[in-house]
């Protein structure tokens, strides 16, 4: 896999989320569907940009304690309501690599741009999360599950 990665400068953003406590993969993706969208949808946050922040290595944590936040970007003076928490996805240096495909396909994106990339690049891992950005037009097709969006890997000179 050969694919353009680009640096860039994020800003810092506000966000509300849920959190989901299991294996990573399709159940995200139904975690997304069942919980989330509708809890968006409750909070008028549907139209919002939205973020997946994997905080555990599925290589390294047993499945069930894999942890991961669904986010939606709001205002900084936004008020959690239910089960939401809100937290800053912090700003600076971020690798990002766009794609585009079936949720069993990005293990082999994060795969690319960390044990392929990475090592070459001139950059090494800042102690900021990962994440994946879905913009307000990012790709979603509800027949096949695949969807689009960015990995985002914060940066910080060797």
């Amino acid at each position: 896999m050969t694919r353009a990665v680009t640096i860039i400068e994020r800003k810092p953003v506000t966000v509300a989320y849920l959190r989901k406590t299991g294996p990573y993969g399709q159940p995200i993706q139904d975690f997304w569907r069942r919980q989330v969208a509708p809890w968006m949808a409750t909070q008028g946050l549907m139209g919002n940009v939205r973020y997946g922040i994997s905080l555990d290595d599925p290589l390294v944590t047993a499945p069930e304690k894999c942890r991961y936040d669904a986010c939606v970007e709001v205002d900084a003076l936004y008020k959690p309501a239910g089960p939401a928490l809100k937290q800053i996805i912090p700003g600076g240096k971020y690798a990002v690599l766009s794609f585009r495909f079936p949720q069993d396909d990005i293990p082999a994106v994060w795969a690319y741009l960390l044990r392929d990339w990475l090592p070459k690049s001139g950059y090494q891992l800042d102690a900021r999360p990962f994440f994946e950005h879905y913009p307000l037009d990012a790709y979603y097709d509800e027949a096949t599950g695949a969807f689009g969006g960015e990995v985002c890997v914060p940066l910080m000179p060797l």
